[in-house]
């Protein structure tokens, strides 16, 4: 733009309130004294107030401002702020009985109070609030909420008599004039003035809050120069009536630091000025001096006349009077001057004029008067003008918000019910309050709908049509066609109803102008709207003919000839828009939606125009072209002026925590949906811009006029611009479309399960996604992206520039919402190298939006192709289309490197080794499916990107082993295998062997990791294994079995023998159950067999020492008792096992696990017990049996066996009938001889008769096992039975002697010796096994004379015994006998040898 419009039209942008009406804390208050009065007396009206410092970027109360309405004895304030979210900012005051004055509330602030002052029909109130500077210091003001003005406005005490007053009866108030006015005094007085029922004013004044005093009340009259404190009121008759004329109509105050000027404008069309102070009218002027008046002008009464006040302190005071007459109105604008003499007069600025039927309201600055009308057909105008600079008296338009269509147009292919419920919830066209008042009167209030969200209203406005239309259906059956008219019916009613409410709370009831931000806003019933400056292409293209015809070419262009192009151009625009209908219009909307070509839905609304031109339109275009000196520099124009396209990235926010005061600068919801809707209008005005110029184009193109197109060479060019025009249209429909698609209510799950996506992506730190909150009421997605994202970037870029003092600053409305906007468009522009708003979406889980928004715009948009393409992976991912999703990432995959989003998303970590970008980009998004669960996913794209990274061997590596998890936790055991063969790196081709070995042995699936051929592997397979043997518990883990199955698989039969003997030498240490010794037995059954399979010569294995330990990767260390680590042995012994010793140990296991099965208790000491350890376990569980085999085999002697039996003999023959019972088990272990006997065996006789078996069936060297056996039956006392000792007399008698002896048996020793001497000398000599007894041909024999003389000395010392004395001579005689019988045949001996 080379010169922008000095003035522009505006358009009107209402905060469109899609959330439930507001509802605000009731406070009612019924003065004493008073009557109540009609509530209808007066009309609603409304106001607004806004801060002193509303302006200053630092100030607590910036960007804040109060509204209020009036309604009967009803007003509602309310805090509004453009900052932040005001909590409990609205309150509904109720004075019962006395409706408020039109205009009858007035603010004013003070230091450290906002004063409310209320003027009803009978009484004044004062209402003291804490100042918002007070509540807040500026600095602190970083929460998104804060508490408004209105807070504590509960706690007043309206009762108090210094804060209200009853308007005296007399001479009380006019009953004509309804103006009134307020203000506080230098002192804090409260002044009220008022018009008087017999003319002129009275002020009421009400005591400074804190100060004790009484209500007084001034009477100014003209005739006054006094003043009178009227304790009591004197009768009209008596003070005189000097009529009605000077009634004010209209009062303004303006205040002095110790006085009040009191301006009326009066019904005698004459303004009148007062000094409060000296209670002097200072001055009058009259109005009809400066407008064309009539003769009927004069006579009449003024009543319709207003008056306004502007204050500057560099200009002074304005003051700006409107003068009604009928059919016609001017607008008079003055300055008051004043002489040495402090004489003052009036200095005429301006006079406009008028022809609007009913002025509402107006507005007045030092510069500019903005006016409120109704017109003839009650449709609203407003309208403004700069009086200082518009000489012609031109106003300038401002483009009202327009009601909803009053019908909705429903096609026969649609749905009636959906396109109604599409119209009444598209954003901007409908309140919450409008429908949800609608629905109560449609329901015929059967039901009380309040504080409904969007989502509910929409679910009760379809069952409340639904359901009055199915109970007016009397038919059982009707036609499509019938049931179709039908629905049509009832929904329009409904709308209808709508439309009713929608038109009520729309209407404007006055202007609110904020002179420190130049801020403008239309109050109404419901609501309030901005009103905003209009860009110049939407100014141009919305500015009606005869504007557009005298709109000063020069302000638009510096160029005068450009201009008036430009301006033939829009007329050509113009022409085309107001020719085409519904029909056409829904040509090029399906075009967009279905993403067909605009260029040829334009030629086809061209054809219908060119077809259906009844009005010769086509004529009037043609003429207006041929006045356009060059078309396509005008057309290159206006699209320049309305692409946002920029080459380079915006820059990316700044933190706005450094600056605290800006982190919330219109961050409220009004003011991010004024912003947002500011958009939407853009849009919407531009698409029918674009549009027009496209149908415009193509009648150029048809015409091929060289005259038009300025010679034939500019075709091209002509069919470059159309090419130029389709994007941008295309652009503004997706804006449109973004701007009027509500986001998502978004469940906690969702948003958390989005989190953890970020957090891989590692996005979820960066500017473009906060943490983001539950969506809050029924946002648009663009509402959503400026309230969360585009905010910040726009704040940042107008405010932290450098050299810009924040304390200087000052806000100025209509240039920030112009420049946000300005900026916020190209964060919106889908062609920019921005990626922000898709960010956004993805980042809020707007899925949905994102699909849509998407698919819009690839088409034709070939900016950012990759990172759509990602964002469109993204979203089928949360919907479940894994196959979908990863196609989209691959595509996105050649825009690595080139796009601003994508090149963020590999940005590597830190120490992260850096690989080629589309291997990053590879690795986030394995990362992403990784952690949604799509392993099959992964292995595709992982097997994708080994090709991009065939020259870098640590990525190979890192996608083989993502691509050897996969599969291994899909259970693709073969293509796990071949994956972690192709690994490049050993240390990660070893991890996955190891975990390879561990995943399938859990699984079970032994068989295949037996069978891999595991090339150039083998010994790090067997270690791996080896190792988990050695350090898992031995029975919840095969690993030896699957060890000994490796090496029989591969024919190594002593490495599996030596695993299993390994296995069972490990059973017997540590598993010491029944089970563990089974398994034992059966490993050295196995090892037996493999040493079985080899040649003898290389049958045997090798044993580690006794305790050796095997070093496990990761454990700890060793340590002595004082904390040291333990010297590791330098050398083991080897112990070399062959196939005997392998059977011994076989023999050892087998028995253990028989006396195990035998008795349990066993089990804890017996697996790992040495043979000898293992014969007193059998002997003391009665195996006597097994025992003596386990001797045998271990060549172990047999006495602990037969000690054992010994002692269960001896145990039995004391014991009761319980030991017999429990014998019987044990000897049931054993095998007896058969023996056939007449009577019952005892089981002590049974084990007697085994003890006797042994005896017999296993001799010794010397009787051994006989002495044992007698050794333990003589130790316990236990007489010696027959048989034991005629078998033991029969081998060895004289070691019998020496027992007896040993055990003091003197009597069964003195039998013993007889017997033997009689045996000697041959009388019984079989059984003591002598063969020849004594004789002298015989050969010798002897007797054991030393213990035979130890029994004589033990029995010649006990002779105080007398038996024994009689033993003792009878063994004494018979060695005397037998010495007689030795001697004989000794010398017969000798004598024969002689």
């Amino acid at each position: 733009m080379a010169a922008g419009l000095a003035e522009r039209s505006c358009l009107e942008l209402s905060a469109a309130a899609r959330g439930p009406p507001r509802r605000p804390r009731e406070v009612v208050f019924s003065p004493p004294g008073t009557a109540p009065l009609p509530a209808g007396r007066y009309g609603d009206s409304a106001g607004g107030f806004c801060y002193q410092e509303s302006a200053q970027l630092a100030a607590a109360t910036r960007n804040r401002f109060v509204r209020w309405t009036t309604s009967g004895d009803a007003v509602e304030l309310v805090e509004e702020s453009l900052d932040v979210s005001l909590l409990n900012n609205a309150v509904r005051l109720r004075i019962q009985g006395c409706p408020f004055l039109p205009g009858g509330v007035h603010l004013c602030e003070v230091q450290s109070h906002l004063v409310v002052l209320l003027i009803t029909g009978q009484t004044v109130h004062r209402l003291l609030l804490p100042h918002p500077a007070r509540m807040y210091r500026s600095e602190l003001i970083t929460e998104s909420q804060m508490q408004s003005v209105f807070t504590d406005i509960g706690k007043i005490n309206f009762r108090d008599p210094s804060n209200y007053y009853v308007i005296p009866s007399v001479p009380g108030l006019a009953s004509n004039s309804v103006t009134s006015a307020a203000w506080l005094s230098s002192e804090g007085e409260a002044l009220f003035a008022l018009p008087s029922a017999s003319g002129g004013i009275f002020v009421l004044k009400l005591p400074p809050h804190d100060a004790p005093g009484t209500v007084s009340v001034v009477e100014l009259k003209q005739s006054s120069v006094m003043q009178r404190f009227l304790t009591g009121w004197m009768p009209t008759a008596i003070r005189g009536d000097c009529g009605p004329s000077d009634l004010p109509i209209s009062l303004s105050v303006h205040c002095l630091d110790h006085d009040a000027f009191l301006f009326a404008l009066c019904q005698d069309h004459k303004l009148r000025m007062w000094s409060y102070k000296d209670q002097m009218c200072l001055m009058v002027a009259d109005l009809l001096e400066f407008m064309p008046v009539s003769r009927d002008l004069r006579l009449a009464a003024g009543t319709g006349h207003r008056l306004r006040l502007a204050f500057s302190q560099s200009l002074g005071l304005y003051l700006g009077v409107y003068m009604h007459a009928p059919k016609r109105g001017q607008f008079c604008v003055f300055q008051l001057v004043s002489t040495e003499s402090n004489r003052y007069s009036l200095d005429h600025i301006s006079s406009l004029f008028s022809s609007q039927e009913t002025l509402v309201d107006f507005a007045l600055t030092s510069a500019e008067i903005w006016a409120l009308w109704h017109n003839e057909e009650n449709q609203t105008v407003v309208k403004y003008i700069n009086f200082e600079q518009n000489v012609a008296g031109q106003w300038n338009q401002v483009f009202v918000q327009p009601l909803p269509e009053e019908e909705v147009t429903v096609r026969h292919d649609q749905d009636p019910r959906e396109t109604y419920l599409e119209y009444l919830f598209m954003p901007g066209q409908f309140t919450n309050a409008a429908i949800q008042k609608a629905l109560q009167i449609f329901s015929q209030g059967t039901e009380r709908h309040m504080d409904l969200t969007w989502d509910e209203l929409k679910k009760e406005v379809t069952l409340a049509v639904e359901s009055e239309f199915q109970g007016s259906v009397t038919e059982y059956e009707c036609s499509p066609e019938e049931f179709w008219q039908l629905q049509v019916e009832f929904w329009s009613k409904f709308y209808a109803c709508c439309l009713q409410y929608q038109e009520a709370l729309s209407r404007p009831l006055a202007l609110h102008l904020n002179p420190y931000t130049s801020m403008v806003c239309l109050l109404k019933k419901g609501s309030l709207s901005f009103l905003v400056p209009c860009s110049l292409v939407d100014h141009l293209y919305l500015l009606s003919n005869e504007h557009l015809l005298t709109e000063d070419d020069a302000a638009i262009f510096d160029d005068l000839e450009m201009s008036r192009d430009v301006v033939c151009l829009v007329q050509c625009l113009r022409l085309i828009g107001e020719s085409i209908s519904l029909e056409m219009a829904f040509i090029m909307e399906m075009a967009c939606s279905r993403l067909q070509p605009p260029e040829k839905a334009a030629e086809q609304i061209l054809e219908d125009l060119i077809a259906n031109d009844t009005e010769n339109v086509m004529e009037d275009i043609h003429s207006k072209l041929q006045e356009i000196r060059n078309p396509i520099h005008a057309i290159g124009v206006l699209i320049r002026e309305m692409d946002y396209e920029t080459d380079v990235d915006m820059e990316r926010a700044h933190h706005l925590n450094m600056r605290m005061n800006l982190t919330q600068l219109y961050g409220s919801g009004t003011a991010v949906d004024v912003v947002c809707w500011g958009v939407c209008k853009i849009a919407t005005i531009r698409f029918l811009i674009c549009r027009d110029l496209l149908i415009l184009q193509q009648l150029l193109l048809r015409l091929g006029d060289p005259m038009v197109l300025g010679g034939g060479q500019l075709f091209q060019s002509q069919q470059d611009l159309l090419h130029r025009t389709s994007p941008l249209l295309l652009s503004y429909y997706l804006i449109r479309w973004a701007s009027q698609c509500l986001a998502s209510d978004v469940p906690v799950d969702t948003l958390e399960s989005n989190l953890q996506h970020l957090s891989v992506l590692e996005l979820a730190d960066t500017t473009a996604l906060t943490p983001h909150k539950l969506v809050s009421g029924p946002q648009t997605i663009v509402e959503l992206f400026f309230q969360e994202v585009a905010r910040k970037h726009i704040i940042s870029r107008l405010f932290l520039q450098p050299n810009t003092s924040l304390a200087e600053t000052s806000l100025n409305w209509p240039h920030l919402i112009t420049a946000i906007v300005a900026d916020f468009l190209p964060l919106l522009w889908p062609s920019n190298p921005g990626f922000l708003f898709p960010e956004c979406l993805m980042g809020s889980c707007q899925y949905t939006q994102l699909q849509e928004y998407i698919r819009l715009l690839q088409p034709w948009c070939h900016v950012n192709m990759g990172s759509c393409c990602f964002m469109m992976g993204r979203c089928y991912l949360v919907m479940g289309e894994g196959h979908k999703a990863l196609d989209c990432f691959c595509q996105a995959a050649s825009e690595v490197g080139r796009e601003e989003f994508l090149d963020r998303l590999i940005q590597p970590e830190e120490g992260e080794v850096v690989s080629t970008p589309r291997l990053q980009y590879y690795n986030k998004v394995l990362r992403l499916l990784d952690m949604v669960g799509l392993p099959e996913l992964v292995i595709q794209l992982a097997t994708l990107a080994i090709m991009e990274s065939a020259d870098d061997w640590r990525s190979q590596a890192t996608l083989r082993t993502c691509i050897f998890k996969h599969h291994l936790d899909l259970g693709h055991n073969s293509e796990a295998y071949v994956a972690l063969t192709q690994n490049p790196d050993p240390s990660r081709q070893l991890d996955c062997l190891r975990q390879l070995v561990v995943v399938l042995c859990e699984r079970s699936q032994l068989q295949d990791l037996v069978e891999f051929p595991y090339v150039n592997l083998h010994n790090e397979v067997v270690g791996i294994i080896e190792s988990h043997a050695r350090a898992v518990d031995l029975m919840t883990h095969n690993y030896y079995e699957l060890l000994y199955a490796f090496h029989i698989y591969r024919h190594n039969y002593r490495k599996a023998g030596t695993v299993m003997f390994e296995y069972g030498m490990r059973l017997g240490r540590e598993v010491r159950t029944l089970r563990g010794l089974q398994k034992q037995g059966n490993c050295f059954l196995a090892a037996i067999n493999c040493l079985r399979l080899i040649r003898p010569e290389y049958a045997w294995i090798v044993q580690p020492a006794s305790g050796a330990v095997y070093e496990r990767p990761g454990a700890s260390p060793k340590r002595s008792h004082d904390g040291e680590c333990t010297a590791v042995p330098s050398t083991c012994q080897i112990e070399i096992l062959e196939l005997e010793d392998l059977e011994r140990e076989c023999v050892l296991a087998r028995i253990r696990l028989t006396l195990v099965q035998h008795d349990l208790s066993a089990a804890a000491v017996a697996g790992n017990s040495t043979p000898e350890e293992t014969v007193a376990l059998l002997v003391r569980a009665g195996l006597f049996d097994t025992a003596v085999t386990l001797c045998q085999t271990f060549k172990l002697p047999l006495t602990p066996i037969f000690e054992g039996l010994t002692f269960k003999c001896i145990k039995l023959q004391l014991g009761g009938e319980a030991a017999q019972a429990e014998a019987w088990d044990w000897l049931a272990a054993n095998q007896l001889s058969a023996l056939v006997t007449t009577k019952e065996s005892s089981a002590t006789d049974e084990a007697w008769r085994l003890l006797l078996s042994y005896l017999e069936r296993y001799p010794s060297q010397n009787s051994l096992y006989h002495r044992c056996v007698i050794n333990k039956l003589l130790a316990h006392g236990i007489p010696l039975p027959n048989w034991l000792i005629n078998s033991y007399k029969r081998v060895d008698a004289a070691e019998l002697l020496r027992l007896y002896l040993n055990y003091d048996l003197l009597e069964e020793a003195v039998d013993l010796v007889l017997e033997y001497v009689d045996a000697v000398l041959g009388k019984g000599h079989q059984y003591f096994g002598i063969e020849f007894p004594l004789s002298a041909t015989a050969p010798m024999v002897w007797l054991p004379y030393t213990a035979i003389d130890q029994l004589l000395q033990a029995l010649r010392e006990s002779t105080t015994n007398h038996y024994n004395v009689m033993l003792y001579q009878k063994l004494h005689d018979k060695m005397e006998d037998y010495q007689q019988k030795v001697s004989v045949a000794t010398r017969d001996r000798l004598y024969r040898r002689n």
